[in-house]
């Protein structure tokens, strides 16, 4: 059994004049930018089955298919909407 594990990123992003979010540019922890050539695909979506929810992102990376996903915040906290994460195949003890 594959597990995968939310690496949370930092997400360069572009409204458009009816509010959609288009991610731009992916920014990792360590400053590896890399730009986002197309987004194929939008819809909602939770992952990992914990049922929270966000949306999923088919987007193309140097030529490549990748998901990028958006979890959204509770309502708690008006100017923080949610954040940005990839799924990356998980470190398993054991395997």
């Amino acid at each position: 059994m594959k597990y995968h594990e939310r690496v949370y990123v930092k997400v360069n992003t572009d409204f458009d004049a009816t509010g959609y979010m288009i991610p731009r540019r992916i920014i990792w922890s360590d400053g590896r930018c890399f730009s986002i050539d197309e987004v194929r695909d939008f819809r909602p979506a939770s992952t990992l089955g914990d049922g929270r929810s966000g949306d999923c992102y088919t987007i193309v990376i140097r030529g490549e298919e990748k998901y990028l996903f958006f979890e959204r915040a509770s309502g708690l906290f008006a100017s923080r909407i949610g954040r940005w994460f990839v799924e990356c195949p998980a470190n398993v003890k054991g395997q």
